[in-house]
């Protein structure tokens, strides 16, 4: 088909047109785009440790495990009910493991109803009951150091207060629990707890075994205490110790993330100029890869960052959506030397209109030559691997990282056969009778947590709020 320009007979054409030179022209191209790449600034700012074995283990000192996770429930239509074995998060009774008694327990647990305002416990009343909050917000609020009133922590999904309680009934409330939104809360009343453990031989057994477990020192993060003796004169007998060390250390096996690429001979032989055609295919599986690596390091259930922070550095949110308080908590969970937030975009455009709307403007922070949002001159890095709720909520990461500062570290090994990249290789794996190449392309990786206060959340960020 031959392409001409029209023809004005009016104006008769003088010179060849462009289109018919187009036909002897080269045309300039670019690489192959791919819209799903993105910045990766976790796999960028993270730093990667060595692992020559395929595992690495964390060695820390003793901790007492001390039963603070979150309790599941099951609904049924409005009607809300703790899982039994649930129960065991409660620190009394974890690693109490009689079914027929957690069975009980759990069915003598009440459903309540409450709107915001609503008090749900007095301070100085008596301590009669144990609470487990199935949904909304609950303030515990205090008597500060001055006599005026002060929240002491915020409680959602999952948590729970009162499980001292099940120890001792002659405890007293040393805060009042307010709700701050529409909460849904299950209590098991002391009266009925007693009546359970009064025919159970081995919930009584093991209550005792905790309260005797109960006298071994610690310090304030759960650790064995290292005695040491200051502030003395003269001679005195000075306090013999020993570092204990954790027995059932942790181990983190490298993860893997795999494909086979396949390009026929035929295109891998004549179609490579003015580029290679293997290459630009491996260039794109390889960005693919990497994606996923930066995805499994924040949600793999066994090593992903979202699922390994410590329940106690997990915090919701004041109001809703992401504020200045929510971040500056934070920063109290992560205070020896955080690095970096990380947040899904909607997160940080969502922390940006709570910032106008309180006349804050958080100034940029020079990461690498980039200019990055900030906050108290650390830096918020966008990461769109954090996921987005159905109901607009998500999640905001900060974190202390490298060995050296007992942080979160990104675990690889490199050195491997056919390495295309650090921690990645591509391995021929022959030609099909169909005149196939097929290359296997592999990328080995994993996370690690080295002590719990170096990685906090928060929770239940709602980003939806104001569009």
């Amino acid at each position: 088909m031959t392409v001409t320009e029209p023809v004005n007979p009016e104006h008769p054409q003088l010179s060849l047109g462009r289109a018919a030179a187009r036909t002897l022209a080269t045309t300039t191209k670019s690489v192959p785009q791919m819209q799903g790449i993105s910045s990766r600034w976790l796999l960028k700012v993270l730093p990667w440790v060595e692992v020559p074995g395929g595992a690495y283990r964390v060695n820390r000192r003793l901790s007492y495990s001390v039963g603070d996770g979150r309790v599941t429930f099951a609904t049924t239509g409005s009607q809300v009910r703790v899982i039994p074995p649930e129960l065991g998060e409660l620190a009394p009774l974890r690693g109490y493991d009689d079914e027929e008694v957690l069975h009980e327990l759990a069915g003598r647990f009440v459903q309540h109803e409450y709107e915001p305002g609503d008090a749900l416990v007095e301070f100085g009343h008596q301590a009669d009951q144990v609470c487990l909050v199935a949904h909304g917000k609950i303030s515990k609020i205090g008597t500060g150091a001055y006599g005026d009133q002060t929240v002491l922590g915020t409680l959602a999904d999952g948590d729970y207060f009162g499980e001292a309680v099940l120890v001792s009934a002659d405890g007293i409330w040393e805060f009042t629990a307010k709700a701050i939104t529409a909460c849904t809360v299950l209590s098991l009343p002391r009266s009925e707890f007693q009546g359970v453990l009064d025919r159970s031989e081995t919930l009584r057994a093991h209550l005792d075994a905790v309260s005797a477990n109960a006298s071994l020192a610690s310090n304030d993060h759960g650790e064995a205490v290292i005695d040491v003796a200051s502030g003395h004169d003269g001679e005195p007998q000075l306090p013999g110790t020993f570092v204990d060390y954790d027995t059932e250390p942790r181990e983190y096996e490298l993860s893997v993330a795999q494909t086979v690429l396949r390009v026929h001979s035929r295109v891998a032989d004549l179609y490579n100029q003015p580029m290679n055609q293997v290459e630009q295919q491996l260039r794109l599986t390889v960005e693919a890869l990497r994606e996923r690596q930066e995805h499994e390091l924040v949600n793999n259930a066994g090593f992903g960052l979202l699922h390994n922070a410590d329940f106690t550095q997990r915090v919701p949110t004041r109001s809703g959506p992401p504020g200045p308080d929510d971040f500056d908590e934070l920063l109290s969970l992560v205070w020896k030397e955080p690095a970096f937030f990380l947040a899904h975009p909607k997160t940080i455009a969502a922390f940006g209109r709570e910032c106008s709307r309180r006349g804050v403007y958080p100034d940029a922070v020079d990461l690498g030559g980039h200019q990055v949002p900030g906050w108290r001159g650390v830096p918020v890095l966008p990461c769109n691997k954090i996921p987005v709720t159905d109901t607009r909520t998500s999640s905001v990461l900060l974190m202390r990282t490298g060995e050296q500062a007992q942080g979160v570290i990104g675990l690889h090994q490199t050195g491997l056969p056919d390495e295309y990249q650090p921690g990645l290789n591509v391995r021929f794996m022959g030609i099909s009778e169909q005149a196939i190449v097929s290359y296997l392309v592999s990328a080995y990786y994993s996370a690690a947590v080295l002590v719990p206060d170096a990685l906090a959340i928060l929770e239940n960020a709602e980003i939806g709020r104001g569009d």
